[in-house]
């Protein structure tokens, strides 16, 4: 999308018709592929059970156009990213679009290319990239695991006997601290942005930066309900929690000075 400034559709149909996503490409767009693939990292980093069911999974079907130029201007592109952290609260495993710096090595990572980074006390952080797609990646996985059963390899597939490993304490996802972009279609009107503001203030949420843009084709059409004009607002967070991101916003749609779901994709700065 990103590459071509292709819609999403295009853009699935074009992966369908190379191989890289099925013919019914839901196990991919909606992320529990990624979400398989984490859980079985999770258990490696962190010596737990694999429990796909722990992780929190959003898809990018939602992702337009209009988000991937919004994050290329303020500095980020836009990746399907699963994450897992341990925290007080126990495993973070998340699966969902995310911002990214574009100076970031993951940023780099394109196509059908997948990347893993490690992040961990003393050292700095490894990325370690590789082909995610295709027969020959798949083969080559393959091949390996029958020469380590050919040789008597015995060591234990995740670094320790399964009895040794531990049950997942999910972290709850609302209690997730970062930053966040917001897109909100809002009503052109006197209040509209006070009303915003307000609603953000009573979740103690701070903006970095606000965009507003008077675009062509904002104007709202009779044909799809609206009256009035709408007008599209960018707003960019410090870090604050997943919970008062949605309590805000579930505010600002009951207040009627927005129009339709506001796009929310999260931000990882480091």
């Amino acid at each position: 999308m990103e590459q071509d400034r292709r819609d999403f559709a295009d853009c699935l149909k074009e992966a369908q018709r190379l191989g890289y996503a099925e013919a019914d490409p839901s196990f991919d767009i909606e992320g529990h592929d990624t979400a398989q693939k984490l859980a079985i990292l999770a258990s490696l980093a962190f010596g737990t059970k694999i429990d796909p069911q722990a992780v929190y999974s959003e898809g990018i079907a939602s992702i337009t156009p209009a988000d991937l130029n919004a994050a290329a201007e303020l500095g980020y592109r836009v990746k399907l990213l699963g994450v897992a952290v341990k925290t007080a609260e126990g495993i973070e495993q998340r699966v969902h679009p995310t911002m990214v710096p574009k100076e970031s090595a993951i940023a780099q990572v394109m196509g059908v290319t997948n990347a893993v980074t490690i992040d961990a006390d003393g050292i700095a952080p490894i990325t370690l990239v590789g082909p995610g797609a295709g027969g020959e990646a798949t083969a080559s996985a393959i091949i390996a695991d029958l020469a380590d059963i050919a040789r008597g390899v015995r060591t234990p597939p995740f670094g320790r006997p399964a009895a040794r490993m531990t049950a997942v304490r999910k972290a709850p996802m609302q209690h997730h601290e970062g930053g966040y972009y917001i897109r909100l279609l809002a009503r052109d009107r006197p209040g509209t942005a006070a009303t915003i503001a307000r609603r953000l203030a009573q979740q103690k949420i701070s903006l970095e930066s606000i965009v507003q843009r008077h675009e062509a084709g904002s104007r709202g059409a009779a044909q799809s309900g609206r009256s009035g004009e709408t007008v599209p607002v960018i707003l960019i967070t410090y870090a604050t929690s997943e919970d008062a991101v949605h309590k805000a916003l579930a505010a600002v749609r009951r207040d009627r000075v927005v129009y339709g779901r506001p796009q929310v994709i999260r931000i990882e700065r480091a």
